[in-house]
């Protein structure tokens, strides 16, 4: 995994944030999503480095990355503070301008940075989300069954940390392997890798104040961004897995819409994983995108 990456860490937004960074050519970011850490995009990495100088970050309180405590309405993880973090980083890099790759809960953090941050992003394709709000207003049973782990994490500390602390391996099968491809996406390296970060004291504190960031301060500032007007304005590419519960639940073209300029996307034979579902066919959506950001759509 990661050919001729060197993993390091820095201190940004007063945190370490630890990243890989490998390649040559215009700067993009990775960042990942929840239960796992950076090593999502192990399928993906080398190949993407043949183009690109790649940083693969983990996102505060997830990988190896800082996991800061216990705060109000969980500010500490709010999107503002976690996008602050990777501009931070992406600039004491050397890269103010970067484009952007984000799965799950980073694609919410990209989502975030590209609106706190417009001109450090210069295009940004988000993997398997609706926006945070519309996905919240409009739950459904469907949803709330699928995505129970939203509802469970964001009780208050100590209970589902105490459960996940308990049996670490057991949560991250419950969460990874019922998803429609069970666990044979996730190879023994990369699974070995997501049960000892999810391990490390704070590992379980920091995903669950992630997602009640998400369930309180993250929808304030989304819901002052809708009453402004204020949108994405990068070209963006939204990617969703057909097997997955984001495009049978919502239609994320159309909410993506609602808060994007400039939207283009489509549906994977895939399930919410891509990054190691359908490897291959990202890096094809993501070759055409950044060759040509105008297209409108493609299925």
């Amino acid at each position: 995994m990661f050919t001729s990456f060197k993993i390091e860490q820095k201190s940004v937004n007063g945190i370490k944030i630890n990243y890989r960074i490998g390649g040559d050519g215009p700067p993009l970011l990775l960042l990942h999503g929840h239960p796992q850490t950076h090593v999502i995009w192990h399928k993906v990495a080398d190949k993407l480095a043949a183009n690109f100088t790649v940083v693969a970050a983990d996102l505060r309180g997830y990988g190896d990355s800082d996991k800061p405590a216990l705060s109000e309405q969980a500010q500490a993880y709010s999107k503002r503070e976690m996008a602050k973090d990777q501009v931070e980083l992406m600039e004491q890099l050397g890269f103010n301008h970067f484009s952007l790759i984000a799965h799950d809960r980073g694609a919410r953090v990209a989502h975030r940075m590209q609106l706190d941050h417009p001109q450090s992003i210069k295009r940004m394709v988000l993997l398997d989300i609706a926006p945070t709000l519309s996905m919240y207003r409009q739950t459904n049973e469907e949803f709330a069954r699928a995505y129970w782990h939203w509802f469970f994490l964001i009780r208050p500390a100590p209970l589902p940390e105490s459960l996940i602390e308990a049996d670490p391996e057991n949560y991250l099968r419950s969460v990874m392997g019922t998803r429609s491809a069970k666990m044979a996406p996730f190879t023994d390296d990369a699974f070995a890798e997501y049960l000892r970060c999810i391990s490390l004291s704070g590992a379980a504190r920091g995903i669950c104040e992630d997602y009640r960031a998400s369930a309180s301060i993250d929808l304030v500032h989304d819901q002052q961004d809708v009453d402004s007007h204020h949108k994405v304005s990068c070209p963006l590419m939204v990617l969703w897995g057909e097997h997955g519960t984001v495009g049978k639940c919502f239609d994320p073209i159309a909410e993506w819409q609602k808060v994007a300029v400039n939207v283009c996307g489509g549906e994977l034979p895939s399930g919410h994983y891509i990054p190691e579902e359908a490897p291959e066919l990202l890096l094809e959506r993501v070759s055409e995108f950044f060759a040509n950001t105008e297209k409108e759509s493609f299925n």
